[in-house]
């Protein structure tokens, strides 16, 4: 079903809320309806008074690749697109599944960090292929002359060691005693938005209970504290054994629930096994005219954000008639692009 900016009436999108370990998220299946999310529709649509409520919106695509089924896009709370998400990489299998996309039990994916292979296994978890860890600093990315097990990082005046890893997004790993009494609402974000990190970072804060046990607490780039990070529990496996205190087979124990990360070394890819869950399906229901700006405006931003057109081509279409500017813009969308929310309304529930 095409969602359209023609008339005055409230456009629609159904979605599907999902949850895995409590990281939650918003789902669209983007290849049987047209989805174009802007930032701003993001940060709507994840307001938990506002909106829908998630700390991601996920979104399902053809692939652009030979090699994979579906095309996986994150989009953190805040608004922007990112490379990886290993819990929404759970509910994307089960999404696709369930919606009838695909039957297959091995899915692969491809996403803006690299190729992933999902596989739902009999029981209903999900064990994901998250591919080889990145332990060199440029391929994080990370400012270091050299890979180490361990980097010294100043934040304000204070030396705070890190282990830093890259799962298709960038991750600091910190060992602390007890992760309950953890700093991490306010060294979580100073770390996050250190200029050791270009693209900034996923701050994992790591207790070690043995060699096949750990507790995490995360503070996720662009979400802040989540209940879960699957990506973080996998780099702060990897950055254990970097130090010399982890075996190849752990259990994470994250607030939302536990993941099994397995891992064999440097080289090697690693897995990460757990649970994925739907909790409701609705429909998001929005007006088609943008705030704060003419749907002309609106749509031209839109369909450049659709077709990656870059700056000058944008200018050039703002430079036409506010009549030719739409019209032309009308062509290119036909019509299907969305603006703006208004509501949504849950239409059913999942048990458990």
């Amino acid at each position: 079903m095409a969602t359209t900016l023609s008339g005055s009436k409230p456009a629609a999108l159904r979605f599907t809320k999902m949850e895995g370990l409590g990281n939650d998220f918003v789902v669209f299946d983007g290849i049987r309806q047209r989805v174009i999310l802007r930032p701003e529709d993001i940060r709507a649509l994840a307001d938990r008074h506002f909106g829908i409520g998630c700390d991601q919106v996920l979104l399902v695509e053809p692939s652009t690749r030979a090699d994979c089924d579906f095309r996986y896009r994150i989009f953190n709370a805040d608004g922007g697109e990112v490379e990886q998400c290993g819990n929404g990489a759970r509910c994307f299998a089960l999404f696709v599944r369930r919606a009838g996309l695909s039957e297959k039990r091995d899915i692969p994916v491809e996403t803006r960090g690299g190729r992933l292979e999902l596989h739902v296994q009999e029981d209903g978890q999900v064990m994901v292929n998250m591919g080889v860890p990145q332990l060199e600093p440029g391929a994080i990315p990370f400012l270091a002359d050299h890979a180490a097990a361990s980097y010294t990082l100043d934040v304000d005046g204070q030396a705070v060691r890190i282990a830093a890893v890259g799962m298709g997004n960038p991750h600091a790993l910190l060992l602390t005693e007890r992760v309950d009494s953890a700093p991490v609402t306010s060294l979580g974000p100073k770390l996050e938005q250190h200029p050791a990190f270009p693209r900034r970072s996923n701050v994992g804060f790591v207790e070690i209970d043995d060699r096949q046990h750990l507790r995490l607490r995360v503070w996720e780039r662009g979400a802040g504290e989540t209940l879960a990070c699957g990506s973080n529990a996998c780099a702060a496996v990897v950055a254990g054994q970097g130090w010399g205190l982890l075996d190849e087979t752990v259990w994470v124990t994250l607030p939302g629930g536990t993941l099994v990360i397995r891992w064999q070394g440097p080289g090697t890819p690693l897995t990460m096994t757990g649970p994925a869950r739907v909790v409701f399906d609705g429909v998001w229901s929005f007006a088609p005219e943008a705030p704060g700006g003419t749907m002309r405006e609106a749509t031209l931003e839109q369909i450049a954000h659709q077709l990656n057109t870059d700056q000058r081509e944008l200018d050039f279409l703002r430079k036409l008639t506010d009549e030719e500017g739409e019209t032309l813009a009308r062509q290119i969308a036909s019509l299907e692009i969305h603006c703006g929310p208004e509501n949504y309304t849950a239409t059913h529930w999942e048990d458990d």
